[in-house]
């Protein structure tokens, strides 16, 4: 069901999406090579509950662990293990925090150390993508345009778009209406209306759009293991526009990285 937030909700929902932003953005400089997901998930589990906030996946359809960690050629719904980290791995990190009761729920693919060109390459062209999404999302528009979007820009650099798996509505349910995959024809599905909030999220396959899933019953891979990449924004329609509600600023901060790419999607500078 697709359930419209008033601009009181929708400040909370900032609120819950921040808790993670932040969450991200501590453990982007403890990603190195050596650490385990495991480690990793504790910290993130103890840093949402000193925000004041409750670990959204933790216990969720029985998910054992706070963070989806999912390396390399596993897609997304990894669970965190004791396997140390290698130069040149990717990891996809996946939260979620329930604050105020509502949800934030976001992601971002860090590389470890230093990875192959194609491999970053792979990165730069999925997190552009959700870019690229996030910008057909406002009103009048409809799922198929934040779709196609995705789907064009990644095909065209010759990747694989997930199919089965995609993004959703949020609120005080973690999954909530519409769905929004990363595929699709413009001009087709929901339209968007004044107060609507999704989790815009591309998964997107260096080879094969194909996955399978592992006997844990949560792993998604790749078929062909491939690495794949996985970026995922909160973004709420505020006056008609694409507002975020998340931000990678915080892991920018804590890597060095500058960059203007949330500027179009802010009234005004974000303070951190």
């Amino acid at each position: 069901m697709i359930k419209l937030k008033t601009p009181e909700e929708i400040e909370l929902m900032r609120e819950s999406a921040l808790v993670v932003s932040k969450t991200l953005g501590m453990l982007a400089s403890e990603i190195k090579p050596g650490v385990n997901a495991l480690f990793l998930d504790k910290l993130a589990e103890d840093f949402i509950r000193e925000q004041g906030a409750e670990p959204g996946f933790l216990g969720m359809y029985d998910f054992p662990n706070t963070l989806n960690m999912s390396p390399n050629a596993q897609v997304v719904h990894g669970i965190p293990n004791a396997e140390p980290l290698k130069e040149g791995d990717i990891i996809s990190v996946d939260c979620g925090a329930l604050k105020n009761g509502y949800y934030g729920d976001h992601a971002y693919t860090f590389p470890v150390g230093e990875v192959a060109p194609e491999t970053a390459k792979l990165l730069k062209v999925t997190k552009e993508s959700l870019y690229l999404g996030i910008s057909e999302f406002k009103a009048g528009n409809r799922v198929g345009d934040v779709a196609f979007a995705i789907q064009n820009y990644c095909e065209n650099h010759g990747y694989g778009v997930v199919r089965e798996l995609v993004g959703h509505g949020l609120g005080k349910s973690l999954h909530e209406g519409p769905e929004m995959p990363n595929y699709g024809k413009r001009g087709r599905g929901k339209q968007f209306k004044e107060g609507l909030v999704v989790a815009i999220e591309p998964m997107i396959n260096m080879g094969t759009r194909r996955i399978k899933q592992l006997k844990d019953g949560w792993t998604i891979l790749t078929a062909d293991g491939k690495p794949s990449a996985h970026f995922e924004h909160n973004v709420a329609i505020v006056d008609g526009k694409p507002e975020l509600l998340s931000t990678y600023q915080y892991i920018y901060d804590a890597l060095g990285i500058e960059t203007d790419e949330e500027d179009n999607f802010r009234k005004e500078k974000l303070v951190l």
